[in-house]
């Protein structure tokens, strides 16, 4: 069966009622997506994506101002 619940003050809090037995042995798995060290800040976008910039170095001078044209054909305004 699984449970899912939060960690408060260390102990760990279910969502929902259970009725366990005292002394009942679990087992805690941790899911990978949830792990953060709450210490680190979160990156920022341009952190994040700092490793793309300046990747495409031959796209049109109005690339911004005319994006529609340039990725679904429609006419430039």
């Amino acid at each position: 069966m699984t449970y899912r619940g939060h960690v408060k003050n260390g102990a760990v809090i279910l969502d929902t009622p259970v009725n366990l037995e005292d002394g009942l042995a679990v087992e805690i798995v941790v899911s990978e997506c949830q792990l953060t060290d709450s210490k680190a800040p979160e990156k920022t976008l341009f952190e994040r994506l700092k490793p793309f910039i300046g990747m495409v170095n031959d796209m049109p001078s109005d690339a911004a101002e005319h994006l529609d044209h340039y990725l679904y054909g429609t006419p430039k305004e």
